[in-house]
């Protein structure tokens, strides 16, 4: 940082979807000179590690505060991926095909017919569909498929090309971003933040957005609540389906396979508490691999192309930290997205902008409050279970 650039009106703390969108948003509100701080490259942690699913209605169990969080995100992407569009002409390739969601055992049927119930009666849109109906719809899928269920609203990005979408808008707005640094504590003075001391140096803020996602509780002061964020290893598989092998993003419940376009077949994930080791392991490649083949045994044909591991940021109560920290003025927290920073990044984008403009504090920002948690240096408290 050159001495004329070690002030910012809103400092953001990481690089990834979550702190280039709410950057975006803030910007088009008429904010000037914000810094977006990354410690590596925009985007290279757990955004483009990810898969890219939208897809809260096959994942979820019931209805709740954060599933209507993540339904609401789900809905307004097709706005935010042509408003991309429009600002730099990168497509995020948003695919409305649906989601299908397999049943191959009598228990996989219970589940299935569980979780269509509460949905049908939530009034969600979910179809119930026999396993040769499924099979009519996704020829590839295995014959012993016993049923399904199609969510239509459940979609999926290339995650990869949101990230190019994203850096390309803040770049046109005049966002400036720092790569390859990292931050080490927020100062702290009467109770407001001061600043950020980096491994750059010291750079003068009023306002911080904590958005460092597996990373974030390694800045964190005393003063401020602590959500304990613990990063959670997900490794990945792609194959080469040239011409693609499915329509649909397919999961069962034990993994599921994203088609992509130009013949990627993503697969995935593992759930691991590795700390912060990215290494892909053998028993990780061999549990997603036995995953995808169950769902199509065509699979077993297709080279292997790639594998990867990301770390997602979990916090200790499994939901999302969002909004102002009541304790410190001047700190938001945009953090613990855990297994959905890609599906929540247009809603957090647009609550935190929302919050720092305007002053509004929604009701999620209430709910996911960063307050739920006490203090760093004191016990872990929180109303929430997962």
């Amino acid at each position: 940082m050159t001495e004329s650039k070690k002030t910012a009106d809103v400092a953001i703390i990481g690089g990834g979807v979550i702190g280039l969108a709410i950057a975006r948003a803030l910007a088009q509100r008429g904010m000037r000179d914000l810094l977006i701080i990354e410690r590596s490259s925009l985007g290279a942690e757990a955004s483009s590690a990810a898969a890219g699913m939208l897809a809260p209605q096959a994942e979820a169990d019931s209805v709740d505060d954060f599933f209507r969080l993540c339904c609401q995100s789900r809905d307004i992407y097709l706005a935010f991926a042509q408003s991309l569009i429009d600002e730099t002409g990168i497509d995020i390739e948003l695919e409305t095909s649906g989601t299908l969601y397999l049943a191959f055992t009598e228990d996989d049927e219970g589940e299935l017919e569980k979780r269509y119930q509460w949905q049908a009666r939530a009034g969600l849109t979910v179809e119930k569909l026999s396993g040769e109906f499924a099979r009519l719809l996704e020829p590839s899928i295995s014959a012993d498929v016993r049923a399904a269920l199609k969510f239509p609203l459940d979609t999926q990005v290339e995650n990869r090309r949101l990230i190019s979408a994203l850096a390309a808008a803040n770049e046109a707005l005049g966002v400036r971003v720092l790569t390859g640094v990292s931050v080490d504590a927020l100062k702290i003075k009467r109770n407001s933040v001061a600043g950020i001391e980096t491994s750059r140096g010291f750079l003068a803020c009023e306002r911080v957005v904590i958005a460092g996602g597996a990373w974030t509780s390694q800045i964190l002061n005393e003063a401020l609540p602590n959500p304990r964020i613990e990063p959670v290893r997900g490794q990945m598989v792609c194959f080469d389906a040239m011409p693609q092998i499915a329509r649909h993003v397919i999961y069962s419940p034990r993994g599921y396979v994203v088609p992509r376009r130009q013949g990627r077949l993503l697969a995935g994930s593992t759930t691991e508490h590795a700390g912060f080791d990215k290494r892909v392991t053998a028993a990780g490649v061999q549990s997603i691999v036995t995953s995808a083949l169950e769902i199509s045994p065509r699979i077993a044909a297709l080279p292997l192309t790639s594998s990867w591991a990301g770390l997602r940021p979990r916090a200790a109560d499994g939901l999302p930290v969002l909004g102002p920290c009541a304790e410190i003025a001047g700190v938001y927290y945009a953090t613990g997205h855990y297994r959905n920073g890609i599906l929540l990044t247009p809603i957090t984008a647009e609550l935190l902008a929302r919050a720092i403009v305007d002053e509004e504090i929604s009701p999620p920002l209430q709910i996911f409050s960063p307050d739920r948690f006490q203090l760093v240096g004191r016990s872990l408290t929180s109303n929430y279970a997962k």
